[in-house]
């Protein structure tokens, strides 16, 4: 019989004491930042509340965004909701210019 690599993916889920303590962020930043949508956690109450490997990336952006301008947090929420906008404006941009070429030659 062949055996074939299994491809196994970790996901570890963090609570909200875990998150605040890796992102470096008080737990009501952390609440604020997501009454603000800069991240959804998984659960229902905030004493269920569990974030992946991409909250906690979004949340370390935030707090160096709020931390480096010294923003407050309603205005950190909206940088990283525009700076997600332009990023896709940018990869669409790419895509574009892609099927633009095709068409050119």
């Amino acid at each position: 019989m062949e055996r074939t690599p299994m491809s196994t993916h970790l996901i570890i889920y963090l609570s909200l004491e875990e998150c605040c303590r890796a992102s470096e962020l008080p737990t009501e930043a952390l609440i604020e930042l997501v009454e603000y949508g800069v991240v959804s956690p998984s659960g229902r109450h905030v004493g269920e509340w569990r974030f992946d490997e991409q909250a906690l990336g979004r949340l370390r952006q935030a707090r160096r965004l709020q931390r480096d301008l010294e923003l407050d947090w309603a205005t950190t929420a909206l940088m990283l909701e525009l700076l997600g906008e332009m990023e896709n404006l940018r990869d669409e941009n790419r895509y574009l210019r892609r099927r633009l070429e095709r068409f050119s030659q």
